[in-house]
């Protein structure tokens, strides 16, 4: 440090005349800095114990004057004298040997300060951004005590570049090299011959934005070289992990403001020519992979929405279990990428969350779905559930869809191999040996179908019905076979006929003996209407931009009816609405609620296979209304058997109101899926209603080749 001082101070006495005394008082405290290491003997003398910080103050103090002074194209004498003796250079030094003790703290302050209070771009002249580059290289060192201002002069590097994004290449010291088939020793001696830039007499014009990730060879090859483990991004990325809240929080708005810089170039200097991607998709796997193996799944649905800002505000007691601190991290991390996402120029984004689906859902989560363990995939469905509910940015739903579901855009066949091999285990998932595990798995794709992705619904129902195979195609084009006969039904009633008709067919389809909503408060039709308006208007609102027909499309006789076929996800729900006489309650409850959701799209197709009672099926097709009336039909087998059903079956609803305790009834499985599927038709038919009335006044759900 000393030989260095030496070979600064001739320079510094021997500047020429000032025009003013600022520059004299400038250069005594400079003076005063430098022969405080040529005088003193006590090298452990604290800095805060000399007179170091208050001159570096005055300093500080006289460029922000000086400036206020100058015009905007002039640069202070103060300013030139910092600029050509490379001031900032030897303080970076001074830093990083620590001498005197603390002197890293006082560098770190001095530049944050500069940095703010200076209002003239600095950050692209050679003698301001070498020393930055140097400082930034010693921030995140390994028990470091100065964490605080280190990201304090971080996020102001951060805030300089979103001011001017130009100086965004100077600051991430990207390295563009030509590589052919020259060997690394080339590399070197190309690197050797860079020369330094001279520091001009006045602030240097604004350069344009250059970022280029990659220059190409002659041969054509190019390569990318990131910077060392000790760049800003490394840096931000460190110190985003720090067990200080205030200092991890501010690291992940430097990140921010890096990423959401709107320059195209910017952009993507940011997704090819730096590590951003890699490093924040390797922490996520970090995160994921130190949760608990044997979390509680009941905890897990239960958790709440994590905001990235400020993760540990939650009330720490109701959310205190084992595990609940990895999952806070984990889910503060991931609301973290999903901000970003949102806030990041497309060509980042796209990058990102490509970078996502490769390395943390194909590499990391996938294996783990598809494990032999029950408890694992429980957990993990569970966890994935978790996530699909939490994330809104359109770039990561769009990888989460495509990672659930592929890209397969053809009708399903009976039996066809599964080119996806997640999608077909998730949806075989649904009919698991292990209610648990279907209970969650249906979850998930309730979770899923909620997301503003046309591309879901598509994929999981609407190829397999957009021709409309599951109707019979009669010559004179009408289609009348229908569940309830009707022989003063013409197919010509208004539409508000029509639908009062739909929704009797549903209020009426569960017989009075196996009812109980009538001998319970608060359990009327109602309700569900209410909801279900509510509900549709969401639902409506969520698919408005995704161009749906609202027009049936006529049945075609070139397409054979014999191909149709459901498909895997509505086959599997339906198997499982056939049994819901003998399925847990809560198994019971998720099914319908699926469907529901699936009925709620105002899609025609869609609507008139789970909705219209009145279909004519082709043979060996099933639509949801014909599944629920074999279910009626074995009601009425199975009531007979049964002793004082109807007192029974309102007992037992009462339990689940809580409204009677716990006794010793036989057929609870089969008495509370009965109440299930009360209730489903119910719902079905408020559906209905808050659907049709207003599709069939504007004539554009009627069928057309009705007659």
């Amino acid at each position: 440090v000393e030989a260095i001082l030496h070979t600064i101070l001739p320079h510094s006495i021997g500047w020429g005349e000032p025009s003013v005394n600022l520059l004299d008082s400038f250069v005594e405290h400079w003076k005063g800095i430098t022969n405080y290491y040529i005088e003193t003997t006590d090298e452990t003398r604290p800095v805060k114990q000399t007179d170091i910080p208050w001159r570096l103050k005055q300093m500080l103090d006289i460029l922000v004057y000086e400036e206020g002074q100058q015009g905007p194209e002039e640069t202070g004498p103060c300013m030139e004298y910092l600029l050509q003796h490379k001031l900032l250079e030897t303080l970076c030094t001074l830093g990083k040997a620590q001498y005197p003790p603390g002197m890293n703290h006082q560098v770190l302050v001095f530049f944050s300060k500069i940095l703010v209070q200076i209002q003239k771009p600095m950050l692209h002249i050679i003698n301001v951004y070498r020393p930055v580059q140097k400082l930034v290289r010693l921030c995140g060192l390994l028990g470091s005590q100065t964490e605080k201002e280190e990201v304090h002069f971080l996020f102001v590097i951060c805030t300089r570049v979103k001011q001017d994004p130009y100086v965004l290449n100077y600051i991430l010291e990207i390295e563009k090299k030509k590589l052919s088939k020259q060997s690394s020793s080339t590399l070197e001696d190309t690197e050797n011959e860079r020369g330094e830039e001279t520091v001009p007499s006045s602030y240097p014009a604004a350069p344009s934005f250059a970022c280029t990730p990659t220059q190409h060879s002659p041969t054509g090859s190019s390569s990318v070289i990131f910077p060392a483990n000790t760049g800003l991004i490394h840096v931000l990325v460190h110190l985003s992990k720090s067990q200080k809240c205030r200092v991890a929080r501010k690291a992940c708005e430097s990140l921010l403001l890096l990423a959401s810089l709107p320059e195209e170039e910017a952009a993507e200097c940011l997704a090819e020519s730096t590590p951003l991607c890699q490093l924040l998709v390797e922490r996520l796997c970090e995160l994921y992979s130190q949760l608990p193996a044997m979390l509680d799944p009941t905890e897990i649905h239960s958790f709440p929405q994590i905001n990235w800002s400020d993760p540990f505000t939650q009330d720490e007691e109701s959310q205190s279990f084992p595990g609940s601190e990895h999952m806070k991290r984990f889910f503060a991390w991931l609301d973290f990428l999903d901000h970003l996402l949102k806030e990041a120029p497309k060509i980042l984004a796209t990058k990102l969350a490509k970078e996502i689906h490769n390395n943390w859902l194909i590499g990391v989560l996938q294996p783990e779905l598809l494990q032999l363990s029950e408890m694992g995939v429980l957990v993990n469905t569970a966890l994935l559930c978790c996530m699909v509910r939490n994330v809104q940015s359109p770039a990561l739903v769009e990888e989460l869809v495509l990672f659930l579901l592929g890209r397969d855009t053809q009708s399903e066949l009976c039996l066809d191999t599964e080119t996806h091999v997640l999608r077909y285990h998730l949806i075989e998932h649904c009919d698991h040996i292990s209610d648990e595990i279907s209970i969650t798995t249906l979850r998930l794709f309730e979770e899923l179908l909620k997301k503003p992705y046309r591309d879901t619904l598509f994929n999981l129902a609407l190829r397999n019905l957009e021709n409309r195979c599951y109707v019979t195609h009669t010559p004179g084009g009408v289609e009348d076979n229908r569940h309830f006969t009707d022989p003063d039904h013409d197919g010509e009633n208004d539409g508000q006929t029509q639908a009062v008709e739909i929704v009797n067919s549903f209020l009426c389809l569960v017989p009075q003996e196996a009812k109980t909503s009538q001998h319970v408060q608060g359990a009327g039709y109602d309700t569900y209407v209410h909801d279900a308006n509510k509900q549709f208007k969401e639902c409506t609102a969520l698919t408005q931009a995704w161009d749906w027909s609202e027009v049936l499309k006529p049945t075609e006789s070139a397409i054979s009816s014999s191909d149709f076929f459901e498909g895997h996800f509505l086959k599997i729900l339906f198997d499982r609405i056939g049994r819901i006489l003998e399925q847990p309650y809560e198994l019971n409850l998720q099914v319908t609620s699926v469907l529901s959701r699936l009925a709620l799209f105002p899609h025609p197709q869609l609507h008139e296979y789970l909705l219209d009672p009145y279909i004519s099926l082709v043979p060996g097709a099933r639509s949801l209304f014909s599944v629920l009336i074999r279910v009626i039909g074995e009601l009425m087998q199975r009531i007979q058997l049964i002793p004082n059903f109807t007192e029974k079956l309102v007992h037992v609803r009462r339990q689940l109101m809580g409204l009677d305790g716990e006794t010793g009834v036989d057929h609870v499985t089969l008495l509370q899926g009965v109440i299930v599927l009360e209730e489903f038709c119910k719902e079905l038919a408020a559906i209905a209603f808050v659907k049709l009335p207003s599709i069939d006044d504007s004539s554009n759900w009627q069928n057309t080749n009705t007659a």
